[in-house]
């Protein structure tokens, strides 16, 4: 038992080793079947074809087997019945006729008898049983009990045709069996009667070999198999050349598609025949060719505009230069004019200093276009950079009343960037988030991660829906078209930036709610040529707060709320809420308009 249960063991064990090894190769190719099944249209109607075909083999081919095996079989059984009537009958009139007396006379009888009824001779045709019933009384001259053929015993007869025979009169009934012939178990027919001899009832069981018949049926399944194998790889061909043919020209048409996408528009399909997989080419070359000669009339049509745009933004230079020159004399000498030509020379400056700078911004914008932008990127850390941009809008800041808050690490940021580009873009930003935000406060927030850095500018003003903030970086396009512009912008300022994080392979992002302000957030990655997987900034901003608690530094300009102790400031400072009223100050200067980013501005920094 001992070494029984170690082999055991070891058995188990290398069953579940082997188990292990092929879990690794059944899961590879279940995925390589499902990723073929997915992307491949010949592979799936090839393999659908072919399961469909076996399923119908298979049921038609169970069908038929069982057709025929009922058809041998019944014909089998007629055929013993009819013997065994007729063998019973002989061996019936042989035993009424029979003259013996002594024990020897009667068992030479009985075998003789028997054995004809056998049919020996170089095959067997039947076996027989010869059974005395039980519960009998025992003649005087009962010398026969029981006998056999070819070594069987009564055990071979089922229990329910015996109780069957025993129970009837002269009445024939017959059952499936089986019975050992050598070391092999054959399958049978017994068909058993009733036969008397010398006052004793016996049961007589004839079985019919089957084996013949089991082997015909054998061979026919073999064959419906094997020809089943054949037709369904046939068919699986068939599938696979018809597929073919219809899948091919459509792999063809999705390449020249793709390649058309690329931009390679002189792609075309290879047509042959009339057929309608040839229409179908021949339409799709001459979609291709249309869309080629508009999307090349566009492409003129776009040079052609951009070329306007750049020869007239250069060709107003000159002139516009002379025109501010003037605008400038007349404004400086304003005082001297009456009030109607004093407030004409004030218009003539501002739209002539709104000119210029709709101008700059359309030259830009032809540079973009025409492919010539380039970036002159060199680390920098940006931190310091929005503190800058911070300062400089902070006379904007005070005019509209607005306190502007900075979040972020008490440690630099190296970043590769243009340092001009990415000024344009925070000043840009910060400048419509004062415009927009009403007089409420803007906070910034600056968070860095292993492969990007972020900055947020978020205001609480009149905000945006969806819709808006998915076209917010579109040239020229305004939100409310009848709201005025009161800091004289172009309408390119944040295609502009969009533009400029493109070059910076970064993302500019914008989120908005009405009533509740919009949030825009430029995340650049920390070196150049890389790219970003995720900002460190959330879009849809969260409650403002401090991003490495103690460690962080934050910047306020223009707080609205009196003059703290320096404490509450230290307060303030650490929530970084960026909302007036608390660890801030600075609110006469703001309310007189103050323009000083020394007097406009306080600012903390903590952990240090």
């Amino acid at each position: 038992m001992k070494r029984a249960r170690i082999v055991g063991v070891r058995v188990a064990r290398l069953v579940r080793i082997g188990v292990a090894g092929l879990l690794p190769g059944l899961h590879y190719l279940l995925r390589s079947v499902h990723r073929k099944w997915r992307r491949s249209l010949q592979f799936r109607t090839v393999l659908t074809t072919l399961l469909l075909a076996i399923l119908s083999f298979a049921v038609v081919g169970a069908y038929l087997s069982n057709q025929i095996a009922n058809n041998l079989f019944q014909e089998r059984l007629v055929q013993a019945e009819s013997e065994t009537r007729y063998n019973v009958k002989q061996v019936q009139d042989t035993f009424d006729g029979a003259q013996v007396t002594d024990q020897s006379s009667v068992i030479t009888l009985v075998y003789d008898t028997l054995n004809a009824v056998e049919g020996r001779g170089s095959v067997i045709q039947r076996r027989y049983v010869f059974e005395a019933m039980p519960d009998q009384t025992k003649p005087r001259n009962r010398w026969v009990e029981s006998r056999a053929s070819d070594q069987l015993t009564i055990s071979v007869i089922p229990p329910e045709l015996r109780k069957s025979v025993q129970d009837s009169g002269k009445e024939q009934f017959w059952a499936s069996t089986e019975f050992p012939v050598g070391t092999e178990d054959r399958p049978g027919i017994a068909v058993g009667n009733k036969v008397t001899f010398n006052g004793t009832v016996y049961e007589l069981y004839l079985i019919y070999d089957l084996n013949t018949a089991q082997q015909t049926l054998d061979e026919i399944q073999n064959v419906l198999l094997a020809g089943g194998a054949v037709l369904a790889l046939l068919i699986g061909a068939v599938a696979w050349y018809v597929t073919r043919n219809v899948v091919s020209p459509v792999s063809h048409a999705a390449v020249v598609s793709e390649k058309l996408a690329a931009g390679q528009l002189q792609e075309r399909m290879v047509v042959k025949g009339e057929d309608e997989v040839a229409r179908l080419g021949a339409s799709f070359n001459h979609m291709a060719a249309s869309l080629q000669e508009q999307i090349t009339q566009l492409a003129t049509l776009s040079q052609m505009q951009q070329r306007f745009v750049s020869d007239v933004s250069h060709e107003l230079r000159t002139p516009l230069t002379t025109v501010r020159m003037a605008a400038e004399v007349l404004y400086d000498a304003r005082e001297d004019f009456d009030p109607i030509n004093k407030r004409s020379a004030e218009l003539l400056y501002n739209q002539v200093e709104r000119f210029q700078s709709l101008l700059a911004d359309l030259l830009e914008i032809s540079r973009f276009d025409a492919g010539v932008a380039t970036l002159d990127a060199e680390p920098g850390d940006i931190v310091q950079l929005v503190s800058h941009v911070m300062e400089g809008v902070a006379p904007v800041a005070a005019e509209y009343g607005s306190a502007v808050s900075l979040n972020a690490p008490s440690d630099s940021i190296i970043v590769d960037m243009d340092d001009r580009r990415i000024d344009r873009i925070l000043r840009n930003l910060i400048l419509n988030a004062l415009e927009h935000g009403e007089g409420r406060p803007v906070n910034i927030s600056v968070a860095a991660n292993d492969d990007a850095v972020a900055v947020a500018v978020r205001d609480h003003g009149i905000g945006m829906t969806s819709a808006e903030a998915a076209r917010v970086f579109d040239r020229f396009w305004r939100a409310d078209p009848a709201r005025a512009r009161t800091t004289g912008g172009s309408g390119l300022g944040l295609s502009i930036a969009a533009e400029d994080t493109k070059l910076h392979n970064g993302w500019l992002q914008a989120w908005g709610s009405r009533g509740s302000g919009a949030n825009f957030r430029l995340t650049l990655p920390l070196r150049q040529g890389e790219s970003i997987t995720k900002s460190p900034l959330q879009l849809e901003p969260v409650d403002v707060g401090l991003h490495g608690g103690g460690s962080a530094r934050t910047m306020l300009l223009l707080d609205h709320s009196p003059a703290p102790r320096a404490d509450s400031a230290d307060q303030g400072a650490g929530s970084g809420s960026g909302t007036p009223g608390a660890g801030t100050a600075g609110a006469g200067t703001a309310g007189a308009g103050t323009t000083d980013p020394d007097t406009a501005r306080t600012g903390t920094k903590e952990g240090s």
